[in-house]
């Protein structure tokens, strides 16, 4: 009988496993003309969302740095982090998106923020992008080659990074996919990302952001478009089957807006780390 030497964690072949999970999973990566179809109205979906305010608060935001924002979208954290910093560089791969942010950015006269049409695979010293104090990647690490991503956000970031990435079935909700009659895994979450980290010597810390289980919708179309924005080429009978859902789910209306009740509350895992040997905890304030 063969025998084999005993397993430890170096073995375990981080980036395998995460391939493995991503042919596996029950949704499928949205592109940047996905993007651009729907960059007004995620802006508008996520203007007051409670995540900004979690993620924000553990920043070390001060007038004299700068911030490179990786995967920016709409300005959903660009902008009120510019109002904090001496300057942002907001990088997306969405056109529709920087526009979006563009104008948001112009109606409250902030002059600070730069756009960089490019994504995670580019040069981005090819597009003048230079390391910034502080670089952050907000819900933005669906990306394939995630070990390169993470080093190239580790030398852009001077003294800090923070970038969040899923909890389990987040930002989805598998009773939704249920009720269309679709098959949900979840697919890789932080956990690959944390370990991949680690084997790239990069010892993160970790914060988990709880959102709200109740959220308000103004209207019922709104909270139609919010939840078939998990489904890609989602059909009319689909679209029937999950208005009966969120009906399901709704615990208050009051004939134009209603509240819905989410099956899982949805989780966030914040990962950042300063740049220095030092690990002394930034600002967490809640």
């Amino acid at each position: 009988m063969t025998e084999f030497p005993p397993q430890t964690y170096a073995d375990i072949d981080w980036a395998t496993l995460r391939n493995n999970a991503l042919k596996k999973k029950g949704w499928r990566n949205k592109k940047a003309k996905d993007w651009d179809g729907k960059a007004r109205s995620f802006a508008g979906r996520n203007k007051s969302s409670l995540y900004i305010d979690l993620f924000l608060a553990h920043l070390p935001l001060d007038e004299d740095l700068t911030v490179l924002d990786i995967g920016s979208g709409p300005g959903t954290l660009a902008i009120p982090i510019a109002r904090k910093v001496k300057t942002v560089t907001a990088v997306d791969f969405s056109q529709a998106m920087l526009d979006t942010l563009t104008e948001l950015a112009a109606a409250e006269q902030l002059t600070n923020i730069k756009t960089v049409h490019c994504a995670w695979e580019d040069d981005w010293q090819i597009h003048g992008i230079q390391p910034h104090d502080i670089a952050i990647a907000s819900r933005a690490m669906g990306v394939k080659d995630l070990a390169a991503a993470l080093r190239k956000i580790d030398e852009f970031g001077r003294q800090y990074v923070f970038l969040s990435d899923r909890i389990g079935p987040t930002p989805f909700e598998v009773g939704a996919f249920e009720a269309v009659g679709r098959p949900f895994a979840p697919g890789p979450d932080y956990i690959y990302t944390l370990n991949i980290l680690y084997t790239l010597g990069i010892h993160a810390n970790v914060q988990v952001l709880t959102l709200e289980r109740d959220i308000t919708y103004e209207s019922l179309d709104e909270a139609i478009a919010s939840y078939s924005w998990m489904f890609n080429d989602i059909t009319p009978q689909e679209t029937v089957a999950l208005e009966r859902y969120i009906d399901g789910q709704t615990i208050g209306s009051d004939g134009k807006s209603l509240t819905v009740r989410r099956a899982t509350v949805p989780q966030w895992a914040l990962i950042w780390w300063q740049k220095d040997l030092d690990s002394r905890p930034v600002n967490t304030k809640s």
